[in-house]
């Protein structure tokens, strides 16, 4: 008899889609979700979520090896979209036999669903308005994420409080939706789980766990923040359009408004294409996120967190800080 039947019930959609106990999926965190913090989510009953990020197939390859020697149980990978060589990383996950495999950044090129889907895997992806996320699930994507502003990392305008008030009704009945952004207890849990989730996604909340092999100066600035410290980065040029991305403020906040002045101006003149300045912007925050999470330079590397970094103040195993979550949804269920 499970200890929290009440959420384990409303969860029990996602949780069968995802083959876990739990439908807590982790956010994949560049250089944050690797083997470590995969394996121990997923053996606590969650779903880990590898973060190939700017990843080459083969340290791909290396990564999904590693992490099966630490757990049997189901994880995912995530992949971005405009990766000049996502079809050689999805041929890495069919090698592998992953069962679920994220898209994230971006409308998925043609023909990644369908060569992620002839493997047998799960696609689930992002949509940042309704309209488009019903159109990704009739063009075969399994399962949908829905991620509001709040959350860490390269974000979409819309709060998540207002997202799911827009999908949930429309679509939680004949799809599976999990939602991600600002998530920090189980009471906000429960509350979409209400209102039709099947599941959830928690990215800020897992930076800092034991199993993290972040820096300790990094899971220090965690600690130290607020939700006012984790801000926006600012589009300089509308030429230029750059996904905004969430981070504690500090002089790498400053440095990356620099660097879209000088990529802008260099599209100006003819010597970089969109492709191009849009990829050099991504290698600039793989750079600035590695110096921060695993350099432990928080002054001008970069601190991506949510606006639940305020609830993250000491260091937990992976296992306390999901049965916490578990247990505050449940009582929050058992008080309605």
């Amino acid at each position: 008899m499970t200890a929290t039947p009440k959420t384990t019930d409303m969860m029990r959609r996602g949780a069968e889609f995802l083959g876990t106990e739990h439908a807590i999926l982790c956010g994949a965190m560049s250089w944050v979700s690797e083997r470590n913090l995969v394996s121990a989510i997923s053996n606590a009953g969650g779903f880990g979520v590898i973060a190939c990020g700017a990843m080459t197939p083969e340290l791909l390859d290396t990564e999904i090896a590693a992490t099966k020697a630490l757990t049997t149980k189901p994880f995912g990978v995530n992949l971005i979209t405009m990766h000049p060589m996502l079809f050689d990383l999805i041929a890495v996950c069919a090698k592998h036999q992953i069962s679920h495999v994220v898209l994230a950044g971006g409308i998925p090129p043609k023909g990644s669903v369908e060569a992620i889907k002839a493997f047998g895997a799960k696609v689930l992806v992002f949509a940042p308005t309704l309209a488009l996320a019903k159109k990704l699930l009739r063009s075969g994507a399994d399962a949908l994420v829905i991620e509001g502003s709040e959350a860490g990392g390269h974000i979409g305008p819309v709060s998540t409080s207002v997202l799911a008030q827009e999908f949930l009704p429309a679509l939680a009945d004949e799809h599976i939706v999990f939602v991600a952004g600002g998530i920090g207890r189980g009471e906000m849990i429960a509350s979409y789980l209400e209102m039709g989730a099947s599941g959830v996604q928690l990215g800020t909340r897992f930076a800092c766990a034991t199993e993290s092999i972040a820096h300790p100066a990094f899971k220090a600035a965690f600690f130290r923040g607020n939700a006012r410290d984790a801000v926006a980065s600012v589009q300089v040029d509308p030429r230029l359009p750059v996904i905004p991305v969430r981070a504690l403020k500090n002089k790498g906040s400053e440095e990356f408004t620099a660097k879209q002045i000088e990529v802008a101006k260099r599209l100006d003149e003819g010597l970089v294409d969109m492709i191009a300045a849009q990829l050099e912007i991504e290698h600039f925050w793989a750079g600035a996120l590695r110096r921060a999470v695993i350099e432990g330079d928080v002054e001008r590397g970069s601190v991506m967190a949510g606006q639940s970094v305020g609830m993250v103040t000491k260091e937990e195993p992976v296992a306390e800080i999901i049965a916490q979550l578990m247990a505050e949804s449940e009582d929050a269920l058992t008080r309605r």
